[in-house]
């Protein structure tokens, strides 16, 4: 009996032995994966850095050189031969108001019927499917439909009034699906305390859910006014690329080179360089503004709804 136990021992020490090998094995394995997905993270967010940096630090050295007042204050004159980009900074201007006028509506309300209102899964399902298919249509298809639609078939003729229709029906899924993402992130609770008080639908959506989701609105307007200044295509084919200084009610209804356009203009048709740059260099501090602006604004409103 007395071997049989102490040969049973010996198993039982061999088999820890083994399992414990066996688990330092498998320790030193995920250390190993660990370290190795660390150092690729790593490496993937120093070259993301280093390309943002580089980017930016290329286009404003190439750029910043070629601004100056005169060149943001006056228009271009073939005559003098004198470059300025004034009409294209008044036609971004416009554009991104234009857009933003009819996007706002359309956008939030949708969000606001198809979040609170809306009982048939299967219809909310189609629409967003649809609203997430024209998220990934290229901007060329845009700018055909655009130019077929608006500018032909609805009469606008080449206008920034029908390139801003355009880029409504571009940024209306993006206005959608932030809409609708903040409003989801409100509580339940609240819409039910605001219902045992007696308020109607439209009462509670509006004094209850609304405050509670602005800051998602808000982002979702920050973010597509960056779209709308880094559009050119679907402009291209819309909107034109007229240098002309004009008021808001006359330019909408004439054609107009935004800043995009503009630079792809004197890069592509002119050969200017150095004017391209310089417009780069506005729409690049630009979208660091823009961006910047998003995050404020998200800080502040988390900040006023957890004091």
């Amino acid at each position: 009996m007395d071997i049989f136990f102490e040969k049973e021992k010996v198993r039982e020490g061999k088999f820890i032995k083994e399992k414990n090998k066996n688990v330092s094995k498998v320790k030193q394995k995920r250390k190993a994966y660990e370290i190795t997905m660390k150092i690729l993270m790593l490496v993937s967010t120093l070259l993301t850095g280093l390309l943002v940096i580089f980017l930016l630090s290329y286009v404003l050295m190439k750029g910043i050189p070629n601004l100056s007042i005169e060149f943001l204050t006056t228009k271009p004159s073939y005559i003098t031969e004198k470059i300025g980009i004034l009409p294209d900074v008044l036609n971004t201007v416009y554009i991104v108001l234009a857009t933003l006028i009819f996007v706002l509506p359309l956008g939030v309300g949708a969000a606001i019927y198809l979040t609170e209102y809306a009982s048939n899964k299967k219809m909310v399902g189609a629409i967003e499917y649809a609203a997430e298919t024209l998220s990934g249509i290229p901007s060329i298809i845009y700018g055909l439909v655009g130019m077929l639609f608006f500018c032909q078939f609805m009469g606008m003729k080449t206008s920034l009034l029908a390139g801003a229709m355009t880029l409504v029906i571009m940024n209306l899924p993006t206005i959608m699906r932030t809409t609708q993402e903040s409003l989801k992130t409100v509580p339940q609770s609240y819409r039910e305390g605001a219902f045992g008080l007696g308020a109607g639908k439209w009462r509670v959506v509006r004094t209850v859910v609304l405050p509670g989701c602005v800051d998602g609105v808000i982002t979702g307007c920050i973010l597509s006014v960056g779209r709308i200044l880094g559009e050119s295509a679907a402009l291209l084919f819309t909107a034109g690329f007229a240098h002309a200084v004009n008021g808001l009610l006359d330019g909408l209804s004439a054609p107009g080179a935004t800043l995009t356009v503009a630079l792809y203009v004197y890069a592509k048709e002119q050969g200017e360089f150095g004017v391209a740059f310089a417009i780069a260099s506005i729409l690049m501090m630009l979208t660091v503004l823009i961006n910047l602006a998003a995050t404020m604004v998200g800080k502040y409103f988390n900040k006023k709804k957890n004091a």
